[in-house]
């Protein structure tokens, strides 16, 4: 097998994607346009889809690095909005969308209809993640659209698979369909329960760093295809699982932390990278296979989806997120007040993404009687287009549309207040607990260097504080921002110093690394860079 296209594909992804950094447009946006050209270029390979690669290959990792990023306590507080979209939202869409397309479109039939609506419904993890991030949504809206695009793959595979076994004659019942349904929920989220602890005491036991993190590269297959061998939902599993590791991922030695984030940041950029640019690198293969449908009548079909598919999240989101405040007096005390902006944001947030490609991709040619799927081609392109619709015309105006609401964001100052004084109780303990152990003889060290441990602490406390002091009126820094910067050039001085005594053969390059190294963690220790993802 020519591994040279695959190598080519990731390569060229990752650049476009580092390049889109630089642009005010966010990168699935421009990887797409990109991919939508390249498929028509000249000596450019095909590179087709299937769902039996993405689905347990592409998708676990996905699901569990944006599962590890989320906040369980958070995800919690708002268990409610996210089940009203991620289950109910997603079935209302599944039915919805379908019957307005067996409506819309002659001689669909209504199971090939209501599985092009499962197929559409779901927004994707990916994508909420990669626009949230652009753009800034508030914390709540952005753990709401998080929750629903972790859950809501398993609502509509699940859908999907109940819509596409009446589709091809195989009789099921709604009866059934229900029972797939609540084995598939009940068993994915049952699996990742029994998983999840033996998982965590696992990389809690394993002493190395490489060793735990070889095991955080694996746990994600090992959810899905566990649940996935009982027939339950592997996206829940994953989701689950990873939810227990982010939330007890402190009990990790901080080698293992600082590794697993370097590891999955880059994990987490090459498949989202290389997914966008597959989707739009679909677009010759969809039209190839469009057959007896023209492309003018095709495209006509593809916009009254596009309509229905946005039309009908707006339908499910306003009233899911007034009715219950107005019933309930529970809701009304436990949860935050909204405004009509939330519902806004939330509604137009609904891009759909590679899931819904793959799966749409993995309906047979065939049904039970031999016959050829209804439609197959054009569920293939509707699916396609919605796709390509929600991200470029909702992904390029939801930036727009967030500043125009000027939604509130958190004061700097105030968030900075809250971790220094995070930081100021966390420092007395500290304290409190260096005065224990000097007491002890045991623990009996030199003046300078007990000062020097004195020094980090008040070093580390005084740090946050700083940052809400006035900056130097000459070079615009505060006094942590100086701090740092010495430091940085102190360490650059020593590490030319190492590099030329290699250089000399005064030392090997061993010990030259092991120097280096200690130099890199002092400078993370002293030059901590903002999270930029």
């Amino acid at each position: 097998m020519d591994a040279l296209p695959l190598i080519a594909l990731v390569a060229v992804s990752a650049a476009v994607a580092g390049a889109a950094r630089r642009t005010p447009v966010p990168a699935p946006l421009v990887l797409v346009a990109v991919g939508l050209v390249a498929g028509y270029l000249p000596g450019v390979p095909t590179y087709h889809l299937d769902a039996h690669v993405v689905l347990p290959l592409l998708l676990p990792p996905l699901l569990h690095t944006a599962a590890l990023d989320s906040s369980y306590l958070d995800l919690r507080a708002n268990i409610r909005p996210v089940a009203l979209l991620s289950v109910g939202y997603t079935l209302f869409a599944t039915v919805a969308v379908g019957w307005l397309a067996y409506r819309i479109i002659p001689d669909l039939p209504l199971t090939a209809a209501l599985v092009l609506g499962a197929v559409v419904a779901p927004p994707d993890a990916v994508t909420a993640a990669a626009i949230a991030r652009r753009v800034g949504l508030p914390a709540r809206v952005t753990t709401i659209l998080q929750g629903e695009s972790l859950v809501n793959d398993a609502t509509a595979i699940t859908a999907f698979r109940v819509a596409l076994a009446a589709a091809v004659g195989e009789g099921m019942s709604w009866g059934a369909g229900i029972g797939e349904f609540l084995l598939a929920a009940i068993g994915g989220v049952g699996v990742g329960l029994l998983l999840m602890v033996p998982l965590h005491w696992l990389r809690t036991h394993l002493k190395e760093a490489l060793l735990q993190n070889t095991l955080s590269l694996l746990i994600p297959f090992v959810a899905y295809a566990a649940a996935e061998r009982v027939h339950a939902s592997g996206v829940l599993a994953v989701v689950v699982v990873a939810l227990y590791l982010g939330h007890r991922s402190w009990q990790v030695d901080f080698a293992t932390r600082l590794q697993e984030a370097a590891v999955w940041k880059m994990v987490a950029f090459i498949l989202e990278s290389t997914v966008f640019a597959l989707i739009g690198l679909q677009l010759p293969f969809v039209l190839k296979e469009l057959g007896p449908f023209g492309v003018q009548e095709a495209i006509g079909y593809a916009a009254a989806v596009f309509l229905a598919v946005v039309v009908v999240r707006f339908v499910w989101v306003y009233p899911a997120t007034y009715l219950p405040r107005w019933l309930s007096r529970r809701v009304r005390e436990r949860e935050p007040g909204t405004d009509w902006t939330a519902p806004l944001i939330v509604g137009w947030a609904g891009m759909r993404g590679v899931v819904s490609l793959a799966v749409a991709f993995s309906i047979p040619l065939v049904t039970q009687d031999g016959e050829p799927f209804p439609a197959r081609s054009l569920v293939l392109f509707l699916t396609f287009t919605t796709v390509i619709g929600t991200l470029v015309i909702q992904g390029l105006t939801l930036p727009v549309l967030v500043r125009v609401l000027k939604l509130p964001h958190p004061d700097p100052q105030t968030v900075t207040l809250i971790e220094a004084q995070a930081q100021s109780e966390a420092s007395e303990a500290a304290e409190a607990r260096l005065r224990e152990l000097l007491d002890d003889p045991h623990n009996s060290l030199p003046p300078p260097l007990a000062d020097r441990l004195r020094s980090v602490l008040e070093r580390r406390r005084n740090a946050v504080w700083e940052r809400l002091g006035a900056a130097d009126p000459v070079t615009g820094e505060s006094a942590d921002d100086t701090y740092r910067r010495l430091s940085r050039e102190m360490i650059e001085a020593e590490r030319e110093v190492f590099v030329r005594l290699r250089d000399e053969r005064r030392i090997d390059d061993e010990m030259m690394r092991t120097l280096l190294r200690r130099l890199d963690l002092e400078e993370a220790a002293a030059y901590r860079e903002p999270d930029s993802s």
